[in-house]
């Protein structure tokens, strides 16, 4: 086995299962069923017929769900409870074959992965979303996608420099996490005071 791709594999595909689930599922089993790339053995459910037209029709709703203000972010509260144990089952499978301390131990990075990343893009959308003007939202969404379509293509073609930049992402995303959830406690509190505020004009004098 290479340890190298498939590090970067199991990494690439929990960073990237934090941002768009259904597409990773949906490209690496297209992917792997034809033959263009090679996934472990504890990937190939991915390449079976009702998963591929699943996640298919999946991926499509994601794509919608995500250019819609306000939506996403509901859309990304609802997937915590499914891309952080999928990305992580995905990490899982890569090394299905190498002995459970080394799966436990791909779990483990690939759930931390995946977890950091859907917060971080759950939480950076909602502050967004507080803009009346649907442009950022977009342009956020956009970059997304971009990102998720790069760094697959490392993932498979350049798994070094991949996991170079997955290192400067973890960076970033320790970072970024702290000053997100100050930003989610401050817009909290001002929607309070504004609750509080129409409330009390509502009552009778």
């Amino acid at each position: 086995m290479d340890l190298l791709p498939n590090v970067a594999l199991a990494g690439g595909l929990a960073w990237a299962s934090g941002i768009r689930l259904y597409a990773t599922i949906f490209v690496a089993g297209m992917l792997g069923r034809f033959g263009y790339v090679h996934l472990p053995d504890g990937l190939l459910p991915l390449t079976d017929t009702w998963v591929l037209a699943v996640s298919g029709v999946l991926m499509l709703c994601e794509f919608l769900a995500d250019k819609v203000p306000a939506f996403d972010s509901a859309w990304d509260a609802v997937h915590t409870f499914i891309r952080i144990p999928i990305g992580t089952l995905l990490a899982w499978g890569v090394f299905r074959d190498s002995g459970a301390g080394v799966q436990l131990a791909a779990a483990l990075l690939g759930g931390a992965l995946v977890a950091g990343t859907h917060f971080t893009k759950a939480g950076t959308r909602a502050l967004i979303n507080t803009s009346p003007e649907p442009f950022s939202n977009w342009g956020a969404s956009v970059g997304e996608d971009v990102s998720w379509l790069g760094g697959l293509y490392l993932m498979w073609r350049h798994p070094l420099v991949l996991l170079i930049l997955l290192g400067l992402f973890v960076l970033l995303m320790c970072w970024m996490l702290p000053r997100i959830v100050r930003g989610l406690r401050a817009l909290r509190q001002r929607l309070q005071r504004l609750g509080s505020t129409l409330s009390g004009s509502a009552q009778p004098r």
